[in-house]
């Protein structure tokens, strides 16, 4: 049986829906002080068979070398100081990863994220956002067609 995942894409050309922060949350960007508990989310999130993180220092290498990155395209979503969601794109308008906190999930915190990506982009002059999900991720798909994504290709792996 093979695996797939699906390219999904949400055209910017319409205006965005209004960002409205649940209560109680801080939208940050990625700092230093934030690298561990960030990282520790994403191995959370990725946990469930959707995917992999390398270790922290591998990770960090990653991130600090590769060209598309951008601190200020990685969302950090504090509640109370603690990381409960984060969502990090590449300059090239591609999603890489978007995780919520199991205790924080249904809150709205996911879409509210898409949102605010989707408006930074559009600000950007960008056409499109791009991401990969795994066709089986059936909550993440959910959550992407909600919010206007649409799927452009079929991959296997």
């Amino acid at each position: 049986m093979s695996a797939y995942c699906l390219l999904l894409r949400k055209d910017l050309n319409q205006p965005p829906e209004p960002v409205q922060w649940p209560r109680g949350v801080t939208l940050v960007t990625l700092n230093e002080a934030l690298l561990q508990p960030v990282h520790d989310l994403l191995v959370q999130g990725y946990g469930q068979g959707e995917g992999s993180v390398p270790s922290l220092q591998e990770w960090q290498d990653c991130l600090q070398h590769d060209a598309e990155y951008d601190a200020q395209l990685c969302f950090v979503v504090l509640l109370e100081g603690e990381v409960v969601a984060v969502a990090q794109a590449w300059t090239s308008a591609y999603l890489k990863d978007l995780v919520v906190h199991p205790r924080q999930q249904g809150r709205g915190l996911g879409g509210t994220l898409l949102r605010h990506m989707f408006a930074v982009f559009r600000q950007r002059n960008e056409a499109w956002v791009d991401l990969k999900v795994m066709e089986h991720n059936q909550r993440a798909l959910r959550l992407y067609h909600k919010h206007g994504m649409r799927q452009v290709q079929r991959l296997a792996l």
